[in-house]
């Protein structure tokens, strides 16, 4: 069963399968797997990497997805190609071991970086693509408890209603992520993180502070059927967050309206217009996670006064 995913940013691992170069991998980005395992497969004239072309066939293994936007799947993206280069992974053995393979390596790698700051925070999945690829967690570098462990096809799906970058309330930025990030000019690049809030009912009142809600304020409302929960996002945030100072954005907690626990990062993406059919999809699997901004700052500013 193919699984659909919303508002898809995924870092992918491809491995070689051509005897002339086996064991060869290559780390990329993607908004379109199918598409981009393709490209990869067809050459460089067709959007390939100059590195994978001429070399295939590849397969597409292992994919991380959840990230929040292009950027952050970008950084995560350079992050696993340079990892020594990365202050967050300094603490990690990064030098191929002789006893490992390149495919051996770089698993170990990106177990290393899904524990490590700022990703083991995120609503990230590990999903593998090739379960004949599969390798185990090295001991000791589980991912954290929050991130599952997925398998199969996946097909990354739009937004519903979506707005098209002229309607989006949300700022544009003054450089592309390609000038950013001038590391990655064979990866996929789109559309693709505008904010849609959910439509809910005029000035209601927020689930924990109890205050009116004004129109034009930032808040979340639970994906789950059923739940009217709706709340400032500040407030949710300091609520899931507890006594925990040492972090602005919280990873998961119990939802005020229906109790259930649910990952913040879901909540970002059904404020974003993801998961409106919930009534009819797959309620145990939900992926992704985001801390996106709006156009009149992030609302983590609020946590900090």
């Amino acid at each position: 069963m193919v699984h659909e995913i919303e508002d898809f940013f995924g870092v992918y691992l491809l491995l070689c399968l051509n005897p002339r170069y086996k064991g060869r991998t290559y780390i990329g980005y993607t908004v379109d797997p199918n598409r981009r395992i393709k490209q990869h497969n067809t050459g460089s004239h067709a959007g390939g990497a100059f590195r994978t072309s001429g070399r295939g066939p590849w397969e597409m293994v292992l994919i991380i997805h959840g990230f929040p936007n292009n950027i952050s799947a970008l950084r995560f993206e350079w992050a696993w190609q340079h990892p020594h280069k990365f202050l967050s992974l300094k603490h990690v053995p990064v030098v191929k071991r002789s006893s490992e393979t390149a495919y051996q390596h770089r698993w170990r790698i990106v177990c290393h970086m899904l524990r490590s700051p700022p990703w083991s925070r995120l609503a990230l999945n590990v999903r593998w693509l090739k379960q004949d690829h599969q390798l185990d967690f090295p001991s000791n570098l589980e991912p954290p408890s929050h991130m599952p462990v997925v398998f199969g096809p996946v097909r990354s799906k739009k937004i519903q209603g979506k707005q098209n970058d002229k309607g989006s309330p949300r700022k544009k930025s003054s450089s592309s992520p390609a000038q950013q990030h001038p590391h990655t000019a064979d990866t996929d690049m789109e559309d693709e993180d505008c904010l849609i809030p959910t439509v809910v009912k005029k000035n209601p009142l927020c689930s924990v502070c109890h205050q009116k809600l004004k129109t034009d304020s930032q808040r979340l409302s639970c994906f789950w059927p059923g739940c009217s929960m709706v709340s400032h996002m500040s407030c949710l945030a300091q609520r899931f967050l507890g006594n925990d100072l040492d972090h602005l954005i919280p990873v998961e907690g119990p939802c005020p309206g229906c109790k259930r626990s649910v990952l913040w990062g879901d909540l970002i993406r059904h404020f974003k217009g993801c998961y409106q059919n919930m009534a009819t999809c797959n309620p145990e699997v939900f992926d992704g996670g985001s801390q996106d901004e709006s156009p009149d700052g992030h609302w983590a500013d609020d946590l900090k006064s």
